[in-house]
C-alpha cells in the first residue's frame, strides 16, 4: 500500500498538472495500492472547488481509506519533537501524514520537499514512481 499525499493527489487533478505525477498515481490506483488518511482528505476535499466536491467526494469514497486515531497524533507529537529538537520546522500535517505512514510502514508519495526531509530524519519510505515503483534504500 502507498499512503499518497495531497501534493500528490492535487498535482494529480491539475489540468495542466506534471504527466509524471499523473501517471503515478494512476498506476496506483490500477494496482490498488493507493490509499489516503483524514489530513490528506482535509487537504484534498477542504480545498476543493464547489463545482468538484461532489464528483471528487464519489471518486475518493472507493480508495482505501486510513482513520486517524488519537495513538496517531501522540506519535505526531514525539515525531514533531524530534524533527524541532533537530531544528527542522515542518508542516504539522506533514508530520501527523508521516508518523501514520511510519507506524502503518507503507510508503508515502508526495512531491512535497518537506516529506523528503523527514525521510532524511526518520525511516519514513518514499514512494518513486517506476515500473513496480519503489522507494530509495537508504530511506528504509
Amino acid at each position: 500500500m502507498v499512503l499518497v499525499d495531497s501534493s500528490a493527489w492535487i498535482e494529480a487533478l491539475r489540468r495542466n498538472g506534471d504527466l509524471r505525477v499523473k501517471l503515478a498515481v494512476e498506476a496506483l490506483l490500477d494496482a490498488y495500492e493507493a490509499q489516503w488518511c483524514s489530513p490528506i482528505r482535509l487537504e484534498v476535499l477542504g480545498g476543493a472547488r464547489r463545482e468538484e466536491r461532489t464528483r471528487l467526494g464519489h471518486w475518493f469514497s472507493v480508495i482505501p481509506y486510513r482513520p486517524v486515531r488519537e495513538e496517531d497524533w501522540e506519535r505526531g507529537v514525539a515525531l514533531a519533537w524530534r524533527l524541532r529538537d533537530g531544528g527542522h520546522d515542518v508542516p504539522w500535517l506533514d508530520v501527523l501524514i508521516s508518523a501514520v505512514a511510519l507506524h502503518d510502514n507503507v510508503r508515502l508519495y508526495a512531491v512535497d520537499a518537506h516529506f523528503r526531509e523527514i525521510s532524511q530524519r526518520t525511516g519514513l519510505r518514499l514512494y518513486e514512481p517506476g515500473y513496480g515503483g519503489s522507494y530509495t534504500p537508504e530511506n528504509g
